[in-house]
């Protein structure tokens, strides 16, 4: 019924990163369709991302926020371990929507989709609102130029509700493989100290993101497709009717390969990229709410999704844009 998003305000070129590590911005550009991306600042928060863009959601679907009954925040990036749904339900009004988070990392924003749709789906819940954010900047090694070019920040969502007349999520499909997790993962820091005599601790703290492109990217190509092609035979859908490719926005590359693939053109498919980087779980309700704005996306419009990134986490589902606009 509506969508949202939010970015932070400092914008970090490829030409600046180039200051700070060996690359350029031919180099980035040409492996992985980023230009730029936005980086939280100290007069920034990701909880008021969060809050802007599901703020903006609620105000699309014209609805009061007390009339939601569920709210779910997809993040990997929480600013406080025990959750930051609840300050999120406080900060959008939504005063009698229970909330939690879901963490999924890059599939999080579809696996909470999908979550919410059941809670729907059963009759215990009519509406929901579903949150898509990370703040990997804070998570990035800097110093690294194989990742520290990927990633940006941001927050994208979407208000659903339930329907007797019809079901806008026409069918889903989810995976998960934690025996090719070491591939992409940001570890807990291995570092226990002394407690008590002959007792130990271990000490809070994580690593920086850990990422074996090369891997992510083989896996990517090869599952997304799979997932995909298996839920349109189910669903009787022929690549014909899709009106809208909308995938997780990790590397263009990878989203190209999804396209011919399909033989969708390419003035189908909805990339935001190059101008945001990969953003974890905000990059779908991201992509989707900015052609929603702009009236790329239209009223009834069918969309292939798919999410995919570390667990290893992958999912894919078809969707009808119902909104207002």
């Amino acid at each position: 019924m509506g969508s949202g998003s939010a970015v932070p305000d400092q914008r970090i070129t490829n030409e600046q990163l180039a200051s700070r590590v060996d690359t350029s911005d031919e180099w980035i550009s040409t492996r992985t369709g980023i230009r730029e991306r936005r980086i939280l600042s100290e007069l920034e928060s990701f909880s008021q991302l969060c809050k802007k863009a599901g703020s903006l959601a609620i105000e699309m679907a014209g609805w009061d926020p007390e009339s939601i009954d569920l709210l779910i925040l997809a993040t990997s990036t929480p600013d406080d371990l025990f959750g930051t749904a609840t300050k999120i339900q406080a900060g959008v009004g939504a005063n009698k929507a229970v909330a939690f988070d879901l963490t999924a990392a890059c599939s999080g924003f579809l696996f909470a989709l999908v979550t919410a749709s059941q809670y729907l789906r059963s009759g215990s819940m009519k509406r929901a609102l579903v949150i898509g954010a990370d703040q990997l900047s804070s998570w990035v090694n800097w110093d690294d130029r194989k990742s520290c070019v990927l990633f940006g920040d941001g927050a994208g969502a979407v208000a659903i509700e339930a329907s007797d007349v019809q079901d806008d999520l026409l069918g889903f499909k989810l995976r998960s493989d934690g025996q090719r997790g070491d591939c992409l993962t940001l570890p807990q820091i291995s570092d226990f100290q002394a407690l008590l005599q002959e007792t130990s601790y271990q000490k809070g703290g994580f690593l920086p993101i850990q990422m074996n492109g090369q891997e992510v990217y083989k896996f990517a190509v090869r599952e997304v497709p799979l997932i995909l092609g298996n839920l349109m035979q189910e669903l009787e859908i022929n690549s014909e009717s899709i009106d809208w490719l909308l995938l997780h926005q990790a590397n263009k590359r990878i989203i190209d390969a999804v396209a011919d693939r399909f033989k969708i053109p390419y003035s189908k498919v909805l990339t935001n990229l190059s101008n945001y980087g990969n953003t974890s779980a905000a990059t779908i309700p991201l992509m989707l709410d900015e052609a929603v704005r702009d009236e790329r996306i239209q009223k009834g419009h069918l969309i292939a999704t798919s999410g995919f990134g570390a667990g290893l986490s992958w999912g894919a589902a078809f969707i009808k844009w119902h909104g207002p606009i």
